[in-house]
């Protein structure tokens, strides 16, 4: 077995899936997985492979072309996975789209087309979750900030829907789990961008932990509770625990 690996990229995905297909090894004799690799499997030949932007290129081409742009949104999402079998999830789909063609979006009772439906959806539910769930705070030089957490890479998402709604606003939204963030001055585009470990700790001493906003958004949450109707495990469905970390009305709450 042939395991070709790769960085967390979606660049680098595609340069793996490029070099798997050419080589001619035959597809049942390959796997591909993303780095950092866990444990090694015995007889098995690994061989990283970096990025090459003309590989990446004829890989977008050929998805356009032989199957659709919608199949490649729904690649591009499940590249955005936190999943470690994305990469081959993505190979053994398109092994399919190329021979399939447009069609293949619609066999879901395949099973490497049910795995990318289920990556792209875990991953759309996942910003979906994040567009409801983003709190921002104020910090200094009248610039909005939210901090998450998520599992998946979901920045790409989370922009266009906040530059339609604060487009006249300096905000930033940064993950704190891959050190990057997607900056959007006013009235003008966002941008992403990767922080140094010295400009996310600056970051964290420029914010306002006495923002006026903070108690007004926690006194609303517990103003408008209902005492004797409170269920925790249906509020636990709807905003799982792991999303409250920056949530404000979560944190210290009103005396």
């Amino acid at each position: 077995m042939i395991v070709y690996t790769c960085e967390d990229s979606f660049e680098a995905i595609l340069t793996c899936i490029y070099d798997a297909w050419a080589s001619g090894l035959g597809h049942r004799n390959l796997k591909l997985m993303v780095e950092p690799v866990g444990n090694l499997e015995l007889f098995c030949e690994y061989r990283h492979v970096d990025p090459d932007s003309t590989k990446v290129e004829s890989v977008i081409r050929s998805i356009h072309k032989k199957i659709s742009g919608y199949a490649y949104q729904m690649i591009f999402r499940c590249a955005m996975s936190c999943s470690s079998e994305k990469a081959d999830i993505i190979y053994r789909f398109l092994l399919l789209g190329f021979h399939y063609g447009r069609q293949i979006t619609d066999m879901v009772q395949l099973p490497p087309v049910l795995a990318l439906f289920e990556l792209d959806r875990a991953v759309g539910n996942e910003a979906h979750y994040f567009r409801e769930f983003i709190r921002f705070l104020n910090m200094r030089g009248n610039v909005l900030v939210a901090h998450i957490e998520p599992k998946s890479d979901v920045l790409t998402f989370l922009a266009p829907p906040f530059q339609d709604r604060m487009p006249s606003e300096n905000w930033m939204i940064i993950d704190d789990n891959r050190k990057s963030a997607v900056i959007h001055p006013s009235d003008q585009d966002f941008y992403l961008t990767t922080l140094t470990e010295e400009e996310f700790k600056r970051l964290k001493t420029l914010e306002d932990p006495d923002d006026p906003y903070i108690d007004l958004w926690k006194g609303f949450f517990e103003t408008i509770a209902i005492k004797p109707r409170e269920n925790y495990r249906c509020q636990r469905s709807h905003i799982p625990l792991w999303y409250r970390k920056h949530a404000t009305e979560f944190q210290n709450p009103l005396p």
